[in-house]
């Protein structure tokens, strides 16, 4: 089913077992073979929205939404101290608003997830999903805007032939290893275009600070390819999205939720460390560190 195999194919791409046998298989009819998807869905959902977090020593989490037919679905994915990936849950709502967003945190949060010694989150930039991450984790939140969005929103707001320019020159500062030479030259670019393009200029001022926060963490080049950006939790909406791409008719938002989980956990079976994961441990050490000098400043 989720290789895209319709319900009343399933006999045709079934294995050969002999004649007899077949007359007799029931199994293999479009009725069976949907109500075992069911089950299989809801179990898939109900392992995935059950995940204890408590044994996890968690460094980050990206959160990002996918809309399917109308209703935006939120979803997340935690990254580990060690490197690994996992998804953790999703939370289905009209638009990616704070209320959802804030739902599926305190969630996450009543399963064991803890930020107590601070947590990095990465987002697209959309404002409720800031908004959701301060509500839940305060303090110890440390937002990370995803650079590739902020890159493609500015290049929408210029001329074509600029926009490339303006890009390139965009991505080499946000690939600055000194967070604060980066910031600087973001906001020279900003000055640069305010006055023929003061709506680029203001786009690229929103949230700047938080394209740097990683970097300021001391990520190295390889582990910011993952954590400067939201490329790791869109893979994952990718593979949900392509699960999803035969279904002609969604009855409810229940069964667009076992759909969604069944594509996540399918996602995370191929599944790797994020690159760079040898460098984690020293950037935990430097989110850590600089939570802890905030909580306790007086």
């Amino acid at each position: 089913m989720l290789a895209g195999v319709a319900t009343r194919r399933h006999e045709d791409v079934g294995e050969p077992v002999g004649a007899e046998i077949d007359k007799r298989s029931r199994a293999t009819s479009k009725s069976a073979v949907s109500r075992r998807f069911v089950a299989a869905t809801e179990k898939a959902l109900a392992d995935l929205m059950a995940r204890s977090l408590s044994e996890l020593d968690l460094a980050v989490v990206m959160i990002d939404g996918l809309e399917i037919e109308g209703p935006c679905c939120v979803v997340a994915l935690i990254v580990t101290t060690d490197g690994t990936k996992a998804p953790v849950g999703l939370w289905l709502g009209d638009t990616e608003n704070k209320t959802v967003v804030t739902s599926l945190l305190a969630d996450l949060v009543d399963r064991g997830l803890d930020f107590s010694e601070g947590i990095l989150c990465v987002i697209d930039g959309a404002k409720a999903l800031a908004a959701g991450v301060h509500k839940v984790f305060g303090e110890k939140a440390r937002v990370q805007r995803c650079t590739l969005h902020k890159r493609r929103n500015l290049r929408d707001h210029l001329p074509k032939e600029l926009g490339e320019t303006i890009d390139k020159r965009l991505a080499v500062i946000f690939a600055q290893p000194d967070a604060s030479k980066g910031l600087d030259a973001a906001r020279r670019l900003a000055c640069e275009l305010q006055a023929d393009h003061p709506d680029a200029a203001a786009s690229l001022r929103e949230g700047l600070e938080e394209m740097f926060t990683a970097r300021r963490l001391a990520v190295t080049q390889k582990l910011a390819k993952n954590l400067t950006n939201t490329n790791c939790i869109e893979s994952m909406i990718s593979v949900a999205r392509r699960t999803t791409g035969r279904v002609t008719h969604w009855k409810d938002g229940s069964m667009k939720r076992r759909w969604i989980a069944a594509g996540m956990l399918e996602a995370e079976r191929s599944f790797r460390r994020t690159k760079g994961y040898r460098d984690m441990p020293a950037f935990v050490e430097a989110l850590r560190r600089e939570v802890t000098l905030c909580v306790h400043k007086p």
